[in-house]
């Protein structure tokens, strides 16, 4: 279930494997429906292709198919063309994707019946769950029932941010996604206010070359270069997602949110230090309408409290995996899955506690970490679910 990066990759490993399959989605829809327009991808080109069995399909294969120079870590991907790209490999590589939506899924004497928006049911003896960022996006609790007003969003909601212009708009988050959506928030003739609970925004160091290869020795050996960026806690994290899985629960969601923490990638700074007023070291007490916008209480890092009102306000709160929230899966299938702190315990092959359940990207992030928020994590992810649905089908 997807078709965007994690579903194609997967399906590309499962078909290479010999296992009958069917794939269902809109391909990349969720980048297409999801992503401002005028985003860049934080990944660089390098770590940026999706995955497949054999060589012919990366992005700078896409890029030389269509005449493109290459590009390495000193080229920001802009988002249009990482779509156009998983569009390219969908039809070269997963030609049988079919559009339909999956409505529902229940489980059926060992398997699992599928229902499709056609009204078509089908058995099948295993489903791989694919659904991306979007199910999981985090609205904190003191937020909830003023998006009802039309008072606040999620950044996942707004493909164009011209729809702000003129408007004040305050942005909670300190990470990529806020500090883009500042900056696009800007650059649509908005008023952006970023509101932070960090002390400071961060960026990341602009790359001090092209290629990680030719960066001094000193500086390769100090900082590895990986798929994630130089260093070694993110080289660690990068080589071992299956390593990762056996780290006690608390120390794998610790590292889940502080390796490759809240910043900005280091083209970000200079579109908004000094254009967009930063907030840093604010925690939100409470918020609530106020003749047609939103007032914030914010409480200050020496315990003092400010108001800050605004037109709207854009949540860059990010993403909690809760297989709750996926509502495709009939409720007594949900309750069966094992979960901790509402994501999936999975297995190394990536199954869940219900036989056949596979969850892959950013639901099986929890368990195998960082590497499975960004494209490079397609490559073990759909080696590791192939198998082990091979496995089980024989």
């Amino acid at each position: 279930m997807g078709a965007g990066p994690y579903g194609l990759a997967t399906a590309a490993w499962l078909s290479a494997a010999g296992v009958p399959l069917r794939i269902f989605g809109e391909p990349m829809e969720g980048w297409h429906a999801y992503m401002p327009e005028g985003m860049f991808l934080k990944s660089v080109p390098s770590a940026s292709s999706i995955s497949a069995p054999e060589p012919g399909h990366g992005f700078a294969d896409f890029r030389a198919a269509h005449g493109g120079e290459p590009v390495g870590d000193l080229y920001p991907i802009p988002v249009e063309e990482f779509i156009d790209y998983g569009r390219w490999f969908q039809k070269r590589r997963v030609p049988e994707v079919e559009r339909s939506m999956v409505r529902g899924v229940r489980a059926v004497d060992g398997g699992f019946g599928i229902t499709l928006d056609s009204g078509e049911e089908f058995l099948a003896a295993a489903v791989v769950v694919s659904t991306g960022l979007v199910p999981f996006a985090h609205e904190p609790p003191e937020l909830r029932g003023l998006a009802a007003a039309g008072l606040t969003s999620h950044t996942c909601e707004h493909r164009n941010m011209a729809r702000f212009a003129g408007q004040e708009v305050a942005v909670l988050g300190a990470g990529q996604s806020a500090l883009e959506s500042a900056a696009l928030l800007h650059e649509a003739g908005a008023r952006p206010t970023v509101v932070a609970r960090a002390r400071s925004v961060l960026f990341g160091d602009r790359p001090q070359a092209d290629l990680p290869v030719t960066r001094p020795r000193a500086t390769r050996l100090r900082k590895p270069a990986s798929t994630l960026g130089p260093g070694w806690s993110l080289w660690a994290v990068s080589r071992g997602p299956a390593a990762y899985r056996h780290l006690p629960t608390p120390v794998r969601m610790r590292l889940l949110h502080s390796v490759l923490g809240p910043s900005g990638a280091w083209w970000l700074r200079d579109r908004v230090a000094g254009r967009v007023p930063v907030l840093s070291g604010r925690t939100l007490v409470s918020a609530a309408p106020e003749d047609g916008k939103v007032r914030l209480e914010l409480a200050d890092p020496g315990g003092g409290r400010e108001l800050l009102r605004a037109d709207h306000l854009l949540m860059a709160t990010g993403y909690r995996v809760e297989v709750d929230r996926l509502d495709l899966l009939e409720s007594t299938l949900r309750q069966a899955v094992r979960t901790f702190g509402g994501a999936p315990r999975l297995s190394a092959g990536f199954e869940s506690s219900v036989p056949g359940l596979y969850f892959t990207g950013l639901a099986a992030a929890p368990c195998f970490g960082p590497v499975l928020r960004f494209v490079c994590g397609t490559g073990f992810a759909a080696r590791q679910v192939a198998a082990a649905v091979a496995a089980r089908s024989r």
